[in-house]
């Protein structure tokens, strides 16, 4: 899969959703990047979470998770490996019902540079999964990665 399909938008909202996410498990070598959020972030500060970001109105879900990847960790997704896509809802800070759409993406041979929204990063294997702070669904996307 190279490019998400707009049918998960119009899946989405059938469900009541309000909000899209796009997300992505970057991996190299066996372990998964999780970046840290500011303590000044409004909506979770501090957390562990995958880079990603709300889709604008009339952009592509592809579109959406290449500008949230280069925002956040300094590269778009060029490859989405696998037929791997796993999805959570929940409510956003302005109390809307959000799908978070996360897929796979390689590292490659790029360098991660995280954005002022983010204050750290590190590589995570399936063992260390239970020590981040990462909410309980991503754990599970996490989780589901490492058993893909």
């Amino acid at each position: 899969m190279s490019v998400l399909p707009e049918t998960l938008r119009a899946g989405a909202h059938g469900d009541g959703v309000e909000k899209l996410v796009v997300g992505a498990v970057v991996h190299h070598g066996g372990a998964v990047l999780v970046v840290t959020r500011s303590e000044l972030d409004e909506f979770l500060p501090g957390i562990d979470e995958l880079p990603s970001g709300g889709v604008e109105v009339g952009e592509s879900l592809t579109a959406a998770l290449d500008r949230e990847l280069l925002e956040e960790v300094g590269f778009e997704s060029e490859v989405i490996d696998g037929d791997f896509l796993e999805h959570f809802d929940y409510r956003s800070a302005s109390g809307r019902l959000t799908r978070q759409l996360t897929v796979s993406v390689p590292l490659a041979d790029r360098i991660v540079k995280l954005s002022d929204e983010h204050v750290a990063a590190r590589w995570v294997t399936a063992g260390d999964v239970v020590g981040t702070t990462c909410t309980p669904e991503t754990k599970g996307v996490i989780e589901a990665w490492f058993l893909r």
